[in-house]
């Protein structure tokens, strides 16, 4: 055990060893000194042959009939028919060819070891009587406060206590941009402070973070194998004992050792057996590039198939918070405006917060205006007295319990907002209408184009689920040309609809963030889950999408039918150089030391095609900046 250790350790020396030997040996033979030639190339076999005995030993340990062992078998014949040239450059091609692949594949997991190396390691906990010490991440309890200076990791998941900064989130949504920070906001760990300085006060630490998390699932999906996997390694059971019984057989029947021992040579199926998984390593790591967790090669070959999405509304299609998109007013001024804003900042309904927030992005002052008395109607909206004047904020059935007859002009406008399936908001000043505003909840930026993306690249029918009502859902889905849409759904009724579509043979996706989601994304075919969304959700699901951004999702779908792609090729690659070696061996073209470069040639033209999928990545579609509107009317 020892000395395979050691000689592990020390393989790319007896590589370079054999090198050396093989020149001293050509040497030999152009000087013609015969005893140099011939005792080079015996040292340099059997050096270079003791790594891979001793591989093939431990593979048949386990019972697996290794390229190893047929390479071996080889070298032996070589020596027993005196040509050690030949079995002298098998093995160093071998060699030095695991020794390229050893390289090569380290590029395709660079970026999961980058982020593997991103985790946090280190921490300054500020103690009781407001000492800071820097102790291992590993030694953070949760509700323990660590300090966070500028250019620093942030340790821990946690919530800001004290201080601001804008903090580099990359790492979490694979997106590089600065993101404001303050006090009660969360932040996550491995994330950077740009500037600013913070007190975090731990909610999760360690493997349970986000970042742990992600790591983890990263680590994990390497180890689950695609279905080309899983057939290469059945295949490989049964190929490499029959390339056995084939080289057999052509000796005895040819009566032709040299060509027996030269078909083992070529029928090593390296290619075969290491184009799929580094093509899924490749494709796994860029996806973590780019803020998509794929969970494995088997998740990664579904989703190429899928022709189904299915999406949650609030919170996965939409951003899950209300906004003002519609803003009608009926005077010369801001008075209507201002004074819902005023009103309405003494209330947390979601409502009143959009009005308010609203009027600030306006950068507009209402600090001004004075709210006397306030009162909340259950179900209508709020009559307060304002500057001494009677305002009334609600729906229209407010309007005409007071008596407030709306204008055609007014009605038409509240129609449109509530044929759209916006709230509607309705402002009256001393019985007079003054402003009516439509709010819903905000279509995330670029849905719509990004919906369009993936019809082009291969996906047929596209369909909303939701709780939501009716009206509010057809003017989503209207506006993001959704194919297909069903409201006011309950969890469980979700899931009929997701067995319903795979009865019908489709292949479906199911992309939501809740709880209430989990169902429908542990039904489907792949599920898939904004990073934003519930623990259980992202558990739960096959895919998650980091930032929750829809480029994200035209990404990963892009991404799975670039590698499952990438497979085959490597596949056709595999298969068609043994073709190739084989009729060259028939031809006479072909002998044991050129078929071995043509072979280790072949596993590095897999590999660099693999590598190609780390730069994969797809063309950001253009945004359209009606998506979500303001409509304004301003009336002399």
């Amino acid at each position: 055990m020892k000395f395979q250790r050691f000689i592990n350790q020390h393989i790319n020396q007896i590589t370079l060893i054999t090198a050396a030997l093989i020149g001293i040996g050509l040497l030999g033979n152009i000087t013609k000194i015969g005893w140099l030639y011939t005792w080079s190339f015996i040292l340099a076999s059997i050096i270079s042959a003791v790594p891979i005995v001793l591989r093939a030993f431990s593979a048949l340990r386990f019972k697996t009939i290794s390229i190893e062992l047929l390479v071996s078998i080889a070298v032996v014949g070589a020596f027993i028919i005196g040509e050690y040239n030949e079995s002298a450059i098998v093995t160093f091609l071998f060699l030095f060819g695991t020794f390229l692949e050893n390289k090569t594949l380290a590029k395709t997991r660079h970026s999961i070891k980058d982020l593997t190396e991103m985790a946090p390691t280190t921490a300054l906990v500020i103690g009781e009587h407001d000492q800071i010490e820097e102790t291992d991440v590993d030694f953070v309890d949760t509700g323990d406060v660590v300090l966070v200076k500028t250019g620093a990791q942030v340790p821990v998941d946690g919530r800001i206590v004290s201080g601001s900064g804008h903090v580099n989130e990359a790492s979490i949504t694979g997106e590089a941009k600065l993101v404001s920070k303050t006090s009660g906001d969360s932040v996550y760990s491995g994330t950077i402070l740009d500037n600013g300085t913070l007190k975090v006060q731990a909610t999760k630490v360690g493997d349970d973070t986000t970042f742990g998390k992600i790591v983890e699932l990263v680590e994990n999906a390497q180890d689950t194998k695609s279905p080309a996997e899983k057939f290469i390694d059945r295949f490989a059971t049964y190929y490499t004992p029959a390339v056995l019984i084939i080289a057999a057989l052509v000796g005895i029947i040819f009566s032709d050792f040299r060509l027996a021992i030269t078909v083992l040579v070529l029928g090593c199926p390296g290619a075969l057996v290491i184009g799929a998984p580094v093509s899924n390593v490749a494709g796994i790591g860029d996806g973590a590039k780019h803020g998509v967790l794929v969970k494995g090669g088997d998740v990664m070959n579904t989703l190429s198939h899928v022709d189904t999405i299915i999406f949650d509304k609030t919170g996965t299609l939409t951003e899950g918070k209300t906004a003002v998109t519609h803003f009608h007013t009926y005077s010369d001024d801001e008075k209507g405006l201002l004074v819902a804003a005023a009103v309405e900042s003494q209330s947390d309904h979601p409502l009143a917060k959009a009005v308010v927030d609203f009027v600030q992005s306006k950068h507009l002052d209402f600090s001004y205006i004075s709210v006397t008395s306030s009162n909340t109607i259950k179900g209508r909206g709020i009559n307060a007295l304002v500057n001494q004047e009677r305002v009334l904020i609600g729906n229209q059935q407010l309007m005409a319990d007071n008596r407030i007859e709306l204008s055609t002009k007014q009605l038409d406008d509240l129609h449109a907002i509530q044929r759209q399936g916006s709230s509607s908001v309705i402002v009256a000043v001393n019985h007079s209408v003054q402003t009516i505003v439509g709010i819903s909840d905000v279509v995330r930026t670029g849905v719509k184009e990004s919906l369009q993306q993936l019809k082009k690249m291969g996906v047929k029918k596209t369909v909303m689920l939701t709780g939501d009502n009716q009206l509010a859902a057809q003017a989503v889905a209207k506006q993001l040309q959704i194919d297909e849409l069903h409201a006011d759904l309950l969890p469980e009724q979700k899931v009929t609809f997701v067995k319903q579509f795979q009865n019908e043979g489709q292949k479906v996706a199911f992309v939501g963030d809740g709880i209430n989601d989990s169902p429908s994304i542990a039904t489907a075919d792949i599920g898939i889950a904004m990073g934003s969304g519930t623990d259980v959700a992202v558990e739960t699901s096959d895919v998650v999408l980091m930032s929750s951004g829809f480029d994200e999702l035209v990404h990963a779908f892009g991404l799975a039918k670039k590698t499952v792609l990438n497979t085959k090729e490597n596949i056709i690659i595999a298969v068609g150089t043994v073709v190739f070696l084989l009729v060259g061996l028939i031809a006479g073209y072909i002998y044991m030391a050129s078929g071995m470069l043509v072979h280790e040639a072949s596993i590095l033209v897999v590999i660099f095609n693999a590598m190609r999928l780390i730069h994969y990545q797809t063309k950001s579609p253009k945004i359209d900046v009606d998506q979500v509107t303001e409509s304004r009317v301003k009336l002399s």
